[in-house]
């Protein structure tokens, strides 16, 4: 199988060279560039192909949220994880709205993210634990039931809370004993219900709403 070409994206030099350097001694993973920026990145991609963009939120000259949107537009099938410190729950969602489809802490263990670049390569999204209790930390508690929330099954309900944990369409259907399609029928109709365009919005939404 071909490495996971992947790009590291963030404006502090030793934090991109320690991480290429953990990330190297992975035969499954290939750096195959590095930016400082957002604007770097777009440069990088219109001469060189990747799979995988990890990315920084807060840089200067283009930020990780502006350069996600404009690279989705551009490689609608580029993979990109969020690099997010705590404190920025705030740009969770304009991330995910951007294209995200993976989120984990600057100072997570390599194993988490390899775990996360291999996740979303095999087409799921990535949400480390502590990124989703921070988000759920930092909700406004709702004390009225939320107009217009979409009436959902019991089992989309037990579907949307496998999404939630990173679980692929196959590995749900052997989890509920059903068919792949299945799942794929079920995720698009939830999709539909919510109103999201994504997985990651999917479940941000479901954390949102209290859906789990």
């Amino acid at each position: 199988m071909n490495p996971i070409k992947t790009i590291l994206v963030d404006d502090h030099t030793l934090f991109r060279k320690g991480m290429q350097f953990l990330l190297d001694s992975y035969d499954d993973i290939e750096i195959v560039a590095q930016a400082s920026n957002g604007k770097e990145l777009l440069d990088i991609l219109s001469e060189k192909q990747a799979d995988v963009v990890l990315i920084d939120i807060e840089m200067p000259v283009m930020n990780g949220i502006e350069a996600t949107q404009k690279a989705m537009e551009l490689y609608p099938n580029l993979k990109i994880i969020s690099l997010s410190m705590y404190g920025e729950e705030e740009y969770y969602y304009k991330m995910i709205n951007a294209g995200a489809k993976g989120f984990i802490l600057k100072n997570s263990d390599i194993d988490e993210v390899t775990r996360a670049i291999r996740t979303v390569m095999n087409g799921s999204t990535y949400f480390s634990s502590e990124v989703l209790y921070n988000v759920v930390k930092n909700i406004t508690e709702v004390t009225e039931k939320k107009e217009n929330l979409p009436q959902l099954s019991e089992r989309e309900l037990e579907i949307v809370g496998l999404i939630c944990k990173g679980l692929s369409n196959e590995e749900i259907g052997e989890i509920l004993f059903i068919s792949k399609r299945t799942v794929e029928k079920h995720r698009a109709n939830l999709l539909s219900k919510t109103g999201c365009k994504n997985t990651a919005n999917l479940v941000m939404f479901a954390i949102d709403n209290k859906l789990i």
